[in-house]
């Protein structure tokens, strides 16, 4: 006999919630207690952020690293930091946040985007290529879900052409390709510690850098434009303040002293299911790049096929997860290549500048991947082996009453 689906009044598989995010304890509370007795609530007098700039930047085998407001700030200032400036053209991904977007299109550039690969959904490097004109000054590539997007490739496509590579790490703590950490393998990388993210302060974001020429400029742009070793009042750029607070530095340093552990635990998480999906027709978890030593698992990616759930959509298949207790959902709604803030913008600033207008991308994986695309969050991966096979029976319970 087939088992009622929840969605239609039934049972649900479970109703105990998942990890509960974020995860803090007495460490939090301590630091923060800290801070407020210390009186120092700000960097430029603290400790905090300064500590956690040091410490997160080693974490990623960086020399260097600025902690900034949230990690959409992060690629804006990356960007001024590089000497972004009107017109000048950022290659990207069509599948990311629009922040990845907005940030070049907020200092006066223009994004051009290229496909993604079906096995990442990460930057198609061959097509980076063929996207460069004289105009282009950067490429972006973004860790999307904390797997690396191929660094190798990028950035010998960087090299002979000249571009800076700011890779967008928003989800990718501790993630490692070919055994190097991301975020420094380009010429810098920008982080977000927003409130889903694998390490949160509720916002917050940081810039990492092997370079101290950008990092000079990273931290002139985060603050107001002031030099290293400048006066107080001596500005030698036009900025603006992106400092980020002790509390927040404080709260990042705890979070950081418990990452390792939960990334472990994610991906033994993440391969115990994908061994279970593999029993499951028409959920398929994304096979990724070989040369990927660490996912951060901030998503778990999959292809969703509809003719195996008796046709339904994928939207209609994560409402009936949900209804299971199981915290899946579509992702993007549509790729960045089809946002009508993010294209209206770009033809606006090409008008300014007296620029002829083109036509937008074509992004086949990108639109497949928003139709048939399916997440499960980071916070999911922190349970338990018997809560990832409630996921796989609340697939497999969904198919065979749709079947």
């Amino acid at each position: 006999m087939v088992e009622r689906l929840a969605v239609e009044g039934g049972q649900p598989v479970r109703d105990e919630a998942f990890p509960r995010w974020p995860i803090w304890g007495d460490e939090e509370r301590h630091v923060l207690n800290e801070v407020l007795e210390s009186g120092d609530w700000w960097a430029p007098e603290g400790t905090q952020v300064h500590a956690f700039e040091r410490d997160f930047a080693a974490y990623q085998d960086a020399a260097f690293g600025v902690a900034v407001t949230n990690g959409s700030a992060a690629i804006e200032v990356a960007l001024l930091a590089a000497g972004l400036d009107w017109g000048d053209e950022v290659i990207t991904t069509p599948y990311t946040f629009i922040a990845t977007a907005s940030a070049p299109l907020l200092v006066g550039a223009i994004p051009r985007f290229v496909d993604i690969l079906p096995d990442t959904w990460n930057l198609d490097p061959e097509q980076v290529e063929a996207a460069i004109t004289p105009r282009t000054r950067a490429i972006i590539p973004v860790h999307i879900g904390g797997e690396p997007a191929d660094m190798d490739a990028i950035c010998a496509i960087a090299r002979r052409h000249g571009l800076v590579v700011i890779e967008d790490a928003a989800q990718a703590h501790g993630a490692t390709w070919q055994g190097r950490k991301v975020g420094a393998i380009g010429d810098m990388g920008t982080f977000s510690f927003q409130a889903s993210k694998n390490m949160t302060a509720g916002e917050a974001g940081i810039i990492v850098t092997n370079s101290e020429a950008h990092w000079e400029k990273v931290w002139s742009v985060h603050n107001v434009g002031r030099a290293v070793k400048g006066a107080w009042y001596g500005h030698i750029t036009l900025a603006s303040n992106y400092r980020l607070t002790e509390w927040q530095g404080a709260v990042l340093r705890c979070q950081l002293a418990r990452l390792d552990e939960q990334n472990a635990r994610r991906s033994a998480n993440a391969a115990l299911l994908s061994m279970m999906f593999s029993e499951i027709e028409g959920l398929d978890a994304l096979p990724g790049d070989p040369r990927v030593t660490c996912n951060a698992y901030h998503l778990y990616k999959m292809w969703y096929t509809p003719e195996a759930f008796g046709g339904h959509s994928s939207g209609e298949f994560a409402r009936a997860m949900k209804a299971e207790g199981i915290p899946l959902s579509v992702g993007y709604g549509a790729p960045l290549n089809e946002s009508t803030v993010v294209t209206e913008r770009r033809r606006a600033i090409r008008k300014h500048l007296g620029l002829a207008d083109e036509p937008d991308e074509v992004c086949p994986i990108a639109n497949e991947a928003c139709l048939r695309g399916l997440w499960l969050p980071q916070y999911a991966l922190l349970g338990q082996p018997a809560d990832m096979e409630d996921i796989a029976w609340a697939a497999l319970k969904i198919q065979q009453a749709w079947q």
